[in-house]
C-alpha cells in the first residue's frame, strides 16, 4: 500500500511520518502531483497559519489536486481547517471540502481563568460517527493545540467542547479530518492512524 504525506509549507509533517513508522508503515513525503494521485492513502497534516498556507497550496496547484482526490484523505489540525470553506485566520477562503467555517476561540472575561487560548492539552471527544473511531470510546483522550476551530454541522464526525462545541473530526465521502493530533495522542492516536490506513474502500 502506498501512503503519501503531502509536503507543503506547514510544520508537523515529520511527526506524522514518525508516528506511522512506529506502526511499521512507510510513507512518502512529497508534493509531486502524480505521486499524490497514485497513492492509496493521502495524509494532509499541518501546523501553521491559514492564509499563507492557502497561498502556498494555490501557487503549487495543490488546492485543486487535493479537492479532486478519490482515495481516502486524512487532514490533521490545520489540514482540517483548510478543508473547510473559510477561516477567520487571515480572512481566508479555504478548500471548501467541508461546509464548515473556522472561527477563532474567544474567551469571555468570566471564562479567561479556566479557558486558555490556544486550546492546548488532552480532551475527550463525543458523538463518534466515523470508522476512524473504531475501537475508541468517549472515555479516550486526544491531544489538541489550536486557536481556531471548525463549527459543527452535518459532516461533524466527533465533537469536543472547549468554550463552545466544535468539530473534533469531520468526514464527507473519502475525506476525513481531525482537529486533534493523532500523532501526539499516544496509543489512541495510533489507533486513529491505523483505522485510517485500514479503511475499507
Amino acid at each position: 500500500m502506498k501512503i503519501v504525506i503531502i509536503k507543503y509549507n506547514a510544520g508537523n509533517i515529520r511527526s506524522v511520518d514518525f508516528a506511522l513508522q512506529r506502526l511499521g508503515i512507510s510513507a512518502l513525503i512529497t508534493d509531486d502531483h502524480d505521486e499524490i494521485r497514485s497513492a492509496d492513502r493521502v495524509i494532509f497534516p499541518g501546523v501553521g497559519e491559514a492564509s499563507t498556507t492557502m497561498n502556498y497550496l494555490k501557487m503549487h496547484k495543490l488546492d485543486a489536486l487535493i479537492c479532486d482526490l478519490k482515495q481516502p484523505v486524512l487532514g490533521v489540525c490545520l489540514g482540517l481547517q483548510l478543508m473547510c470553506t473559510h477561516s477567520e485566520e487571515g480572512d481566508t477562503t479555504c478548500l471548501g471540502i467541508f461546509p464548515e467555517r473556522v472561527r477563532k476561540f474567544v474567551a469571555l472575561p468570566d471564562d479567561s481563568a479556566s479557558f486558555k487560548i490556544p486550546h492546548m492539552g488532552w480532551n475527550s471527544v463525543s458523538d463518534l460517527k466515523t470508522s476512524l473511531f473504531r475501537g475508541i470510546s468517549e472515555a479516550d483522550y486526544f491531544y489538541f493545540v489550536h486557536s481556531y476551530y471548525a463549527t459543527t454541522g452535518a459532516d461533524t464526525a466527533a465533537t469536543c467542547n472547549y468554550l463552545v462545541p466544535f468539530s473534533a473530526a469531520l468526514q464527507r465521502d473519502n475525506f476525513y479530518a481531525t482537529q486533534f493530533h493523532p500523532e501526539k495522542s499516544g496509543a489512541t492516536g495510533a489507533k486513529i492512524l491505523g483505522n485510517f490506513i485500514n479503511l475499507k474502500v
